[in-house]
């Protein structure tokens, strides 16, 4: 807003002086305030899809099996707790889990508005992958329906299956927490950083350093992360930060 005021005051005071000046700012100043509005009711439609999306898309990765468990349910009302879902807010998460688990529900469609409301960002799409498997996940059993359609979903909103394997350790880190520096952990661990077991400390630094950037709560509402997903978000770098402290609590032994 303030490079239009000054720029249209520029105009201004160049055509009428000093009057031109107060009115070109003036003008800068309507037009900056009116372009502000448009994109934030415009980030607003976004990140309220993006939720209906998640929603949606859950309700039907959880009915891959033919059913829907009192877990994943139970999964859905957490989140809905985590997000701070109130009100109507809530009852639309609940209207679109339920639509997702409708017969006649386009999955395909769905997928590409996610492409489409991410606008190709990474890590917002790994976001909504890691939110899907976290419910999926939630009775402790990955149906083989269930790891086909989180295929499915992953290349239906353009993540790699490097990066579907990246999410799926996070989340055997997160349940395997207690455990400490076990092999399988530790192979999680590096999964999670996304580098090989034999790379160097300065690489895995790197790889650390890097995630927890792109990942950082701030930096994903700048992306379009809804500020109710904060929280998730905060979950994810936690999970990142437990990896590279495994990997250094390994090697330091």
């Amino acid at each position: 807003m303030l490079f239009l005021i000054i720029l249209f005051g520029l105009i201004g005071l160049a055509v009428g002086g000093p009057i031109g000046l107060l009115v070109g700012g003036g003008l800068g100043w309507w037009l900056g305030r009116r372009i502000s509005r448009r994109l934030s009711a415009a980030r607003t439609q976004i990140q309220e899809g993006f939720l209906e999306s998640i929603f949606s898309v859950m309700g039907c990765l959880c009915q891959a099996d033919g059913k829907v468990t009192d877990g994943e349910l139970g999964v859905a009302e957490k989140l809905f707790d985590q997000m701070h879902l109130q009100g109507e807010q809530r009852a639309k998460a609940r209207a679109a889990f339920e639509r997702g688990r409708a017969d006649d529900f386009n999955l395909d469609a769905e997928l590409a508005n996610v492409n489409r409301l991410t606008q190709r960002q990474p890590i917002l799409r790994q976001v909504f992958l890691q939110v899907q498997l976290t419910a999926i996940a939630a009775d402790g059993v990955l149906h083989p329906a269930e790891h086909e359609m989180i295929l499915r979903v992953a290349r239906g909103v353009g993540c790699s299956d490097a990066e579907v394997q990246q999410i799926e350790a996070m989340l055997h880190g997160a349940a395997a927490n207690s455990q400490g520096s076990s092999e399988e952990a530790l192979k999680d661990a590096y999964r999670v950083l996304g580098v090989n077991e034999d790379a160097s400390d300065a690489e895995i630094k790197k790889a650390y350093r890097r995630l927890m950037s792109q990942n950082h709560p701030d930096k994903l509402a700048g992306k379009g992360l809804p500020e109710s997903m904060r929280e998730v978000a905060q979950a994810r770098t936690s999970e990142i930060g437990n990896a590279y402290e495994r990997i250094r609590s390994a090697r330091d032994q």
